[in-house]
């Protein structure tokens, strides 16, 4: 864990863009359950996923940074997995393979790139943008274990919970990483107004599950968000905000509610995005991590990267 927080304190890493979206409105990939995972295993889509990484990784490579590979595992879990006609073993055997792939990329690039994490990527239980039977700190540390064990097996760098909607689930991901010595980063979703869908504040969820876990997550992210929604949270002097290292932005503007309705991709304004990125590093002293999420692709980061990078 030490040795991952040096080179973050060293180095800018870049990760990726909004895998999901780009695969739908750019690649015209339908994705049943917003799930990219099913992609994996079949050979045709080998090429699509592999140039999808590879484009932001040319960037890392091109501007020095450190680099982060997440595995598209965001909906590999239970009920999700269930919903697509995957058992349990199917779900060990996906995330499992998604693992020896970001494996394969790593490799690939180990002469390019000085420092490359992998990262097994979670998502949330349900909805990534409401909450629907929220789950006990209890439940979620049990829910989560398929995910976490496989990673522990594939030896990744750590686990990154995305898109978390409340701090219950947040915080028992945490306690099955621990359980399972697994470095955790987790990453909030915000509203317009900059407060989680439950209703919490980031720095409530974040001190809440500080203060359970003696500080054990690695660092906090903020992803599935316009800047302009959360900046006026992290402008005042606060201790709780320099536990954010990372920032996977949306590119729209539009609320979560909008979002869900939309039937085309709004790409925001990638020279805004980057120039509010440039403004959140004032901000965010220990801000080092830099990709998207929905509506972003490479011409996102590439603009972040011009801003920040300068």
């Amino acid at each position: 864990m030490l040795h991952i927080l040096e080179k973050l304190q060293a180095s800018i890493f870049l990760t990726d863009g909004g895998l999901e979206t780009d695969l739908i409105f750019n690649k015209g990939i339908d994705l049943p359950h917003f799930a990219a995972f099913p992609l994996i295993e079949n050979p045709k889509y080998q090429e699509t996923f592999e140039s999808y990484y590879r484009e932001y990784m040319d960037m890392a490579k091109k501007h020095q940074t450190g680099y982060i590979l997440e595995s598209p595992t965001w909906r590999a879990n239970p009920d999700w997995g269930f919903k697509l006609g995957y058992s349990k073993d199917d779900l060990i055997r996906v995330n499992k393979l998604a693992i020896q792939q970001m494996n394969s990329l790593r490799a690939t690039y180990k002469k390019d790139i000085e420092t490359i994490f992998i990262s097994g990527q979670l998502g949330p239980r349900r909805d990534g943008y409401q909450i629907r039977n929220a789950m006990s700190v209890k439940e979620a540390e049990g829910y989560h274990k398929l995910q976490m064990s496989v990673f522990k097996n594939e030896k990744v760098d750590l686990v990154s919970a995305i898109t978390m909607t409340y701090s219950n689930e947040a915080l028992g991901i945490t306690k099955a990483a621990k359980a399972n010595n697994l470095p955790v980063v987790l990453s909030f979703t915000v509203e317009t107004d900059g407060h989680l869908p439950s209703g919490e504040s980031l720095k409530e969820a974040i001190e809440k599950i500080d203060k359970a876990t003696k500080t054990y997550p690695l660092y906090y992210m903020i992803n599935c968000a316009h800047p302009t929604h959360f900046m006026d949270k992290v402008e005042t002097s606060s201790n709780w905000k320099c536990r954010i290292k990372g920032i996977r932005a949306n590119a729209s503007c539009k609320s979560h509610a909008e979002l869900d309705e939309s039937t085309e991709l709004d790409i925001g304004n990638p020279k805004e995005l980057g120039q509010l990125h440039k403004t959140l590093k004032t901000h965010l002293p220990e801000l080092a991590i830099f990709g998207g999420c929905c509506g972003t692709d490479a011409s996102h980061v590439a603009s972040i990267c011009n801003h920040v990078l300068a």
